[in-house]
């Protein structure tokens, strides 16, 4: 197990390396760059110049490149073109806010997802089933920003219940009930994003291990159902879900751009954006970067969890490596 999770690390290493090369060579394709920030009516082309030379913009991309990882090995990520704020300063505070948004949001999908898809699997076409079934079409065909809006005009306009946006109440910062308040609208609207797969893939994994042979013959034994299904059944099911939970986990930073936005929440997804349509490549690159870190991670937790759930899955690995 040492050994294949050292070889993972080198090959998470040598992945990051590369996504930073090509976002960093697609970002200085794309069209205008960070000088058009200081193009103004009253801006000479000279100036403009001189103010590129300044930031290192008139070298080579590669050279650009380089200097850019050298500060980013010495914990520097960098700082913005417009106003040289570091952009650490900018990054955690958003960070910090989408984790609040998009982990209430996550962990209360997986409390409602998995124990229901696990009873559906059990009631197949049953009204729980099909209630279910109607709730993911639901949350895959209805478009975020639509959703988001309805439930504002509904909640926060028409009722007066909850708050329209942002985070807090101006003058409330930092109270725990008035942040519950505002999250109630966005969480709601991601809630139904998640259970629209967790809910079909957790019940899709259960009936495919209850239809297994070992799953026939422990009934034919005269197993309790329950002792079949939360012994014997889930424990090989949960393989396929902490692959997507794995693959998921980079959703807690990286955050959901659209839902942010409508809901005024000031996290990453809404930073992002703000910053594309800024050019500000260098936060730019310090968000897709560490939304590859965080995947990475995910992937290499939901590999460490196979082996913990399924033995022979550790088994497979030593065995192949031995071939």
């Amino acid at each position: 197990m040492t050994e294949y999770l050292i070889r993972r690390i080198l090959q998470s290493i040598l992945v990051l390396f590369l996504v930073s090369i090509v976002t960093f060579a697609l970002i200085h394709a794309a069209p205008g760059g960070p000088t058009q920030v200081f193009l103004s009516p009253g801006l000479s082309q000279e100036a403009a110049q001189i103010q590129a030379k300044n930031l290192g913009l008139d070298q080579p991309v590669y050279i650009q490149y380089m200097r850019w990882m050298g500060n980013l090995l010495q914990g520097d990520l960098g700082h913005t073109f417009k106003n040289n704020l570091p952009v650490g300063e900018i990054l955690w505070p958003t960070m910090q806010n989408t984790l609040v948004l998009m982990s209430v949001a996550w962990l209360f999908s997986l409390l409602i997802a998995i124990p229901w898809g696990i009873y559906n699997s059990t009631a197949e076409y049953g009204l729980s089933d099909q209630t279910a079934s109607f709730i993911s079409y639901l949350g895959f065909a209805m478009p975020t920003f639509w959703f988001g809006i309805l439930l504002q005009e509904l909640f926060a306009l028409e009722l007066d219940l909850l708050p329209l946006s942002d985070m807090y109440t101006m003058g409330r910062e930092g109270e725990i009930g008035d942040l519950f308040m505002h999250l109630i609208l966005p969480v709601t609207v991601l809630t139904l994003g998640f259970l629209a797969s967790y809910v079909k893939y957790s019940r899709s994994s259960m009936l495919e291990v209850l239809n297994q042979d070992y799953i026939r013959t422990a009934r034919a034994k005269g197993m309790k159902e329950k002792r079949v299904i939360y012994r014997h059944a889930l424990r090989n099911a949960m393989i396929p879900i902490v692959t997507i939970l794995g693959s998921d986990l980079a959703i807690l930073v990286s955050g959901a751009a659209i839902t942010e936005n409508v809901f005024n929440w000031p996290g990453m997804g809404r930073l992002f954006v703000e910053m594309a349509l800024a050019r500000e490549y260098s936060v730019l690159m310090a968000i897709t970067l560490i939304t590859a870190v965080i995947v990475i991670i995910g992937n290499l937790i939901a590999d460490i969890l196979y082996a913990l759930i399924d033995p022979r899955v550790q088994l497979a690995r030593k065995g192949g490596a031995s071939a």
